[in-house]
């Protein structure tokens, strides 16, 4: 059953004129699915792939009549060339002797525009699975970038876990020109999470569709600006959000974080082979938790086992960035909202990092973005 507010938006697309036809895009059969949940709507329009950037300006006109209606209170349309199920409209035009491509409905593709374009060298710290410190590693190596006098930025694109509004200790709103979402500033950064959008308590119970609707309005709709470098804290796993951003992102390259146990380097075995399967070059495997250190009598404990990522990343041919300690100070810094390399930057842990992050900097930051092939999922 199509709810009000579903019924309000798809009425509200009818303003919005397709140029090859001269129709609206409901009546020239364009409009796909239209997903609402809680507030926040995403819209697609189906195009031919090769038309994608003719069709740039439709979908920012459905983008702003989407918002316009009242109760929304966020929205993305994303072009793309898959059609919503069911006939298709009797009177859709036929491409003439001066179009471009075929019609609209005709060689489903890829959704179409490269995003994050002034983002520099865009690095995607990933993991496994979770719970084994990838947020915390991508924060400080973020961090520790911005202190070399980079431009940086951190995305957060864990939807269902956000966690860098604690990190940052950054818990305010973050401003809007009506058009455009001002990133967060924090420490050097400029971030931006659907931590900061939501109430920190509020679950995120959305379907993909609305998952990747979230992704795309992060990247798109946010003034970014020009940036050295983005990192982005990648949900863990390799799904969805994976696959989406190693196709509408330029990835510069991808950082492993993994603990040393079989169980986790399963999982980090199984993320390298991801990103070497969408052509997005894996710049090192990280081993955090590698050990802890007793802050009473310094005995050190490997209570995960010790030196799996190291060998792991030697069999895979993956270059071993390094390894963190599990300490309560990492701990107790990202829980106060300060990392470590700026609560204590004279620390081990910091030195670490810093070490990490100039390895990362030094393979991704002089590289050519996009030199592999991409993946294209019909």
């Amino acid at each position: 059953m199509v709810s009000g507010l579903e019924a309000a938006v798809r009425s509200a697309m009818a303003g919005v004129r397709d140029p090859a036809s001269g129709r609206d895009i409901v009546s020239a059969g364009l409009l796909g699915g239209v997903a609402v949940r809680d507030g926040m709507v995403q819209v697609e329009i189906a195009v031919p792939r090769e038309r994608a950037r003719e069709y740039e300006p439709v979908r920012a006109a459905a983008e702003a009549a989407a918002r316009a209606v009242p109760g929304v209170r966020a929205a993305a349309a994303v072009l793309t060339a898959h059609r919503a199920s069911g006939p298709a409209p009797a009177q859709a035009p036929s491409p003439g002797p001066h179009s471009h491509g075929p019609g609209p409905g005709v060689s489903p593709g890829p959704r179409g525009g490269m995003l994050l374009q002034e983002a520099g060298a865009v690095i995607a710290v990933a993991s496994g699975k979770g719970g084994v410190g990838k947020s915390t590693t991508a924060v400080n190596l973020a961090v520790s970038l911005a202190q070399k006098g980079l431009r940086v930025g951190l995305l957060d694109a864990d939807i269902y876990g956000p966690s860098l509004p604690m990190m940052l200790g950054a818990n305010e709103r973050p401003r809007t020109d009506g058009n455009r979402i001002m990133p967060v500033e924090a420490w050097g950064l400029k971030a931006m999470s659907i931590g900061f959008l939501v109430d920190q308590e509020q679950p995120m119970i959305w379907r993909g569709p609305m998952v990747m609707g979230a992704l795309e309005q992060m990247m798109s709709q946010v003034e970014w600006g020009a940036l050295d470098c983005m990192i982005i804290d990648m949900p863990p796993g390799t799904g969805d959000a994976q696959l989406t951003l190693s196709q509408r992102v330029a990835l510069r390259g991808a950082v492993i974080v993994s603990t040393p146990q079989d169980v986790a380097l399963l999982d980090a075995r199984r993320g390298i082979r991801m990103f070497e399967k969408v052509s997005v070059p894996v710049l090192g495997l990280v081993e955090n938790m590698s050990y802890f250190c007793c802050p009473n009598c310094n005995h050190r404990s490997d209570v995960f086992g010790h030196g799996g990522a190291r060998a792991e990343a030697e069999r895979l041919g993956v270059e071993f960035l390094g390894e963190l300690p599990l300490t309560l100070s990492i701990r107790e810094h990202a829980d106060a909202g300060r990392p470590v390399v700026l609560a204590a930057p004279e620390s081990h842990e910091a030195s670490l990092y810093r070490a990490i992050a100039e390895r990362v900097w030094a393979k991704a930051g002089g590289a050519k973005a996009g030199s592999g092939p991409r993946i294209v999922v019909d």
